[in-house]
């Protein structure tokens, strides 16, 4: 059955390709054998570079599922997720990504993320875009707030 899911969401990679509503990746989610979602690249068409494949089958997953977690459900994309889909993934709980092409083969499209992957490692302020630390006495402010609540939703 993974490999006909596998195979969905590679259809609609090569769709989406050809009908330049986005990239050429698409992505579905399933839970118990079911599709839940399914998504297209949408990062041209909606202007908003995050509208990768994954993350939005997973938008819309858990807004079918009325859930900020997947857990149970199984994602399937035509391509190794990206760092920013990586994360998403784990956030999101999914339980398991299949993937038809590897980073190096999206690479080979024009499509390298090896740079991403390298600047996890480097410190903050030594990455290509630098990010400062400022230190504010209420930084910390937000997280004593949340700390304190009795009634928060834990994620």
């Amino acid at each position: 059955m993974h490999k006909v899911f596998l195979q969905q969401a590679v259809d609609l990679a090569a769709e989406n390709a050809r009908s330049g509503q986005g990239g050429p990746y698409g992505a579905i989610i399933v839970k118990d054998n079911q599709l839940v979602a399914a998504s297209g690249n949408k990062v041209t068409s909606t202007i908003d570079p995050t509208a990768h494949a994954e993350v939005m089958a997973i938008r819309l997953a858990c807004k079918k599922l009325n859930d900020f977690q997947l857990q149970g459900c199984i994602l399937y994309s035509s391509c190794e997720p990206c760092p920013m889909c990586l994360g998403a993934i784990y956030w999101a709980r999914l339980a398991k990504v299949y993937f038809a092409c590897s980073r190096h083969d999206a690479a080979a499209a024009n499509f390298d993320d090896s740079f991403i992957y390298d600047e996890i490692s480097v410190l903050p302020h030594e990455r290509r875009i630098a990010m400062l630390h400022l230190n504010l006495p209420s930084a910390m402010e937000p997280f004593n707030i949340w700390a304190e609540k009795s009634d928060k939703v834990l994620y």
